[in-house]
């Protein structure tokens, strides 16, 4: 450090005396550094030729940016020093500048700066894997030395690096060349073959220099020769497994001795087969391929390497042209590649039997010779057939196997069938091939837990074995569509690979067969993707039948396998009514579904989401409108409705049944039967049999007790009482019986026909008498009295309809308020009464007509009883009416 900080001071003095004609006044000392990055730097500002300054005024800028202070170091009054880092590879300027603002620093500012430019840089790395190589041109090995190797270390464009290859030749001749890359050529003037050669590789910048590791070894060692020349293969017919190959050495002996390589493979296969090391001789130009595969095609390949002062040593040269011969014919040497496709049929099972050719088929199949035996403990058939095969050269040759068809038959399922198979070709025949399907009831049991993957391009199977530990091999087979093929695989095996050729986003059916000592066992079949991708369509929705009110119930179909690409994880289902969108998600198992809570009379748009694990794809939409009323609804309203109206008819007719007598009452008021009328039968002196009257016939009238002929003096009695009433009475006197003859059998006359005042025709043109003659046995209950039997002249004058007391009975006056007046009487026919119980029947019945006829001219005893009713019983009990009807009960006229 002192003699760096020495050199400094000189270089600065220096430098002093050289600008002290340009009159500035700070000098910088290094000038124009070399730096490497990541290290320190110390520059040293220094003032001369003035005092106006001094080092408490300098300070230091890089990149406009001011260093701080703490980075400073003051050597003197007039010196001051700076330490920076060099972090980055940027271009910068290192400037020491004056903060004295004094006049004439201010007015010679330029006087006062100073600065450097740094270069920045690396350190050159040490050069590896340092390789040389001289190749061959024509018959000899070029004099030209190609040598490569690895920079190591970063380098900037201010600091290159240089390197410098050197190349001693038997340590007493040195070649070299420069460049700035990793490789280069060094120019010999001749190669020297059998001498010891020395490379190595030198790299120097600015910053220092640095050598590579030395290569030193035989010259030979360094030298690549051309391939092998005129390769040629030879096939022999008494060797079918080998082949002859010959060539010619690529160059002379004298300049270097050989080793050869030899690889080989199946034609179409890219799978190498090296000849070891060991078996091959040096300098050699032919060797023979063994335990190949008989009528196959091979491809074969050649290369040669140079030999060192001790061992093989150099470089390998490039491999020869293809060259292609297939070995010779032999007998097929395993067995033909037999199966079986099953189905269902009407009478049993439709067996196809097929085969491939047999995988050591050594030459081209030309016929397939076979033994079709069914079993069914009546029939055995044993006769062997011949199947022509015709395979072309091409077919023969080529790993993939045809599929040959070789029958097909219809077995019942308790059947079993054996089916033996041998292979023909041009030398012999192979080994018999057979396969037993037994009756489907005693399959034997599957595989278990099989479980398919992909993984990488293959398609992975993994499997437990059966319950039964006789599995003598399995056959995997992998189905897609109409096309299918298998494999085999040793009973040992649970877990395989698929070596078919497979695509993508195709769905293959994989099933795992157990095969018992040639009896085929039931399946375990799973379906697999090699991968998967997303649906190339989506599936198509339609309604099941018609939409309900509030919902509707949808059905989609399976998107086709071929489209489907992956498997289909969920369906989603999208409806939209208006700016308003529903989705519902369903399993993708299921191809229908129900929507509910839907709006009525509402216009929906479905559409259907299929989705997989790599992507989904949308169906076409469809429409459908929501019904007004649900299904039936409308039934329902018309059955209710109508099981209203038959209610209410059916109460009705049960309220008119029991309130039938007052409806009776209010629409059809009854009208008294003429046929039970006693009046019809009545006569004065021979009343009817005696009977209770009913109460509402009689209720409030008045009973006179009278003689039949003294009916005269009380009419005219009456008359004189009744001044008003003369015509009535005179009416009555011409009136007749209801019932019969009578004394008052003439019509009667109303007050209307009078020619009297006006008054008295209102009053009395509405009134109509009622008149009855009733036994005086008694009414009601009454005693009678201890005269004889008379008959009884009821009459009543009233302005009420009789059907108001006929069907009230008990709104009639009670009896004790009736107002009974009783006269004398006697009776008219006295006679006839004394001898009624001496005369027989036919002449009391001529008799009684005869008193019936003359009673009309029979006048009223003044000693009758005669019982007459008041006015106001005879108004509360018969209503007035403007005219009459017959009223045959009570003997009078009802009014209408």
């Amino acid at each position: 450090m002192v003699c760096a900080g020495v050199l400094q001071m000189v270089v600065l003095a220096f430098l002093a005396s050289a600008l002290r004609a340009k009159e500035n006044h700070l000098v910088i000392a290094p000038q124009s550094p070399v730096l490497e990055i990541g290290t320190t730097f110390t520059a040293t500002c220094m003032i001369i030729n003035t005092d106006e300054v001094t080092a408490d005024d300098l300070y230091w800028t890089i990149s406009k940016t001011t260093v701080p202070k703490e980075q400073y170091t003051k050597i003197n009054k007039s010196a001051v020093n700076v330490t920076i880092l060099i972090t980055d590879e940027t271009v910068q300027w290192l400037f020491c500048m004056c903060e004295n603002k004094s006049p004439s620093v201010t007015l010679n500012g330029g006087q006062f700066i100073h600065g450097i430019f740094l270069t920045k840089g690396y350190r050159p790395g040490k050069p590896e894997n340092l390789s040389c190589i001289a190749v061959q041109e024509q018959k000899q090995i070029s004099r030209a030395v190609r040598c490569e190797w690895k920079s190591v270390g970063r380098q900037t464009s201010e600091v290159p690096t240089t390197y410098t290859v050197f190349a001693n030749v038997g340590s007493t001749e040195t070649f070299n060349a420069t460049t700035q890359d990793n490789h280069t050529v060094v120019p010999l003037n001749l190669f020297p073959h059998h001498m010891t050669m020395e490379f190595w590789v030198e790299a120097h910048n600015k910053l220092g220099t640095i050598e590579s590791d030395h290569l030193k070894n035989d010259a030979n060692c360094f030298i690549k020769t051309k391939p092998p020349s005129d390769v040629e293969v030879l096939a022999e017919k008494d060797f079918p497994t080998s082949l002859l190959i010959r060539w010619k050495l690529p160059i002379a002996v004298e300049y270097a001795k050989l080793t050869y390589e030899i690889r080989f493979c199946a034609h179409g296969s890219h799978n190498w087969t090296y000849v070891p090391r060991t078996d091959m001789s040096n300098d050699i130009t032919s060797f023979r391929l063994q335990n190949l595969q008989p009528y196959t095609v091979y491809v074969i390949q050649m290369r040669s390497r140079p030999l060192g002062l001790t061992e093989w040593c150099g470089y390998w040269s490039d491999w020869s042209v293809n060259t292609t011969k297939g070995t010779p014919e032999d007998r097929p040497k395993s067995k033909p590649d037999l199966w079986t496709v099953t189905g269902d049929s009407t009478n049993g099972r439709r067996v196809l039997f097929i085969c491939k050719d047999p995988v050591l088929a050594n030459g081209r199949i030309l016929k397939l010779t076979y033994n079709l035996t069914i079993e069914d403990h009546k029939f055995k058939n044993q006769s062997w057939e011949s199947l022509p095969v015709n395979r072309s050269e091409t077919d023969s040759c080529s790993n993939q196997r045809e599929i040959t068809v070789i029958r097909e038959i219809q077995l019942s399922y308790k059947q079993s069938v054996r089916l033996d198979v041998i292979a023909s070709n041009s030398v012999g025949k192979s080994p018999v091939a057979s396969l037993i399907m037994p009756p489907k009831a005693n399959a034997h049991d599957p595989v278990k837990e099989l479980k398919v993957w992909s993984h990488g391009d293959q398609l992975w199977l993994d499997w437990k074995p059966p319950s039964r530990a006789d599995v003598s091999e399995y056959v995997v087979e992998w189905v897609r569509g109409e096309q299918l093929d298998w494999q085999r695989e040793s009973g040992s095996t649970t877990s395989t690979a698929i070596k078919g050729n497979l695509e993508k986003f195709v769905c293959y059916n994989v099933s795992v067969y157990p095969i018992y000592s040639r009896r085929i066992g039931k399946p375990a079949s799973v379906e697999a993707f090699l991968e998967q991708g997303a649906p190339l369509e989506g599936p198509n929705v339609k309604l099941v039948g018609k939409p309900g009110r509030n919902n509707a119930k949808l059905t989609w179909t399976v998107i086709p396998l071929d489209r489907r690409r992956g498997f289909i994880t969920n369906y989603t289902i999208f409806y939209t009514s208006g700016t308003e969108t529903h989705n519902i998600t369903v399993p993708g198992n299921i191809t229908s579904y129900t929507l509910t809570s839907l709006s009525s009379n509402t216009k929906y748009d479905v559409c259907i989401k299929a989705s997989t694990v790599r992507g989904s794809a949308n169906g076409f939409n469809h429409s459908f409108t929501t019904l007004k009323y649900a299904t039936g609804e409308i039934e329902l309203i018309v059955v209710g409705v109508s099981l209203g109206f038959l209610f209410v008819v059916v109460m009705t007719m049960l309220l008119c049944v029991y309130k039938k007598d007052m409806i009776k009452k209010n629409f059809w008021p009854q009208i008294p039967n003429p046929g039970e009328s006693t009046i019809g039968n009545w006569s004065p002196d021979y009343p009817l049999k005696a009977e209770t009257p009913k109460e509402n016939y009689l209720s409030g009238i008045s009973v006179l007790d009278v003689d039949v002929c003294d009916e005269k003096s009380l009419f005219e009695e009456d008359k004189a009482s009744h001044p008003l009433r003369k015509d009535k009475y005179l009416s009555e006197e011409h009136s007749s019986g209801i019932g019969g003859s009578s004394c008052m059998s003439s019509p009667r006359q109303s007050v209307s026909d009078n020619d009297e005042g006006g008054d008295m025709a209102d009053t009395t043109a509405s009134t109509v008498q009622y008149s009855s003659v009733v036994a005086s046995s008694g009414y009601k209950g009454q005693t009678p009295s201890s005269q004889s039997q008379q008959a009884v002249f009821a009459r009543s004058e009233s302005t009420q309809p009789l059907l108001d007391s006929e069907e009230n009975p008990d709104m009639l006056v009670p009896e004790g308020s009736r107002q009974l007046a009783r006269f004398p009487r006697q009776p008219c026919f006295t006679h006839a009464a004394e001898n009624k119980d001496h005369t027989n029947p036919a002449e009391f019945k001529q008799l009684e007509m005869e008193q019936l006829e003359a009673l009309d001219f029979c006048p009223l005893e003044e000693d009758s009883e005669q019982t007459i009713p008041t006015d106001e019983q005879s108004s509360n009990w018969l209503p007035t009416a403007p005219s009459s009807s017959y009223m045959p009960q009570l003997g009078g006229y009802r009014p209408q």
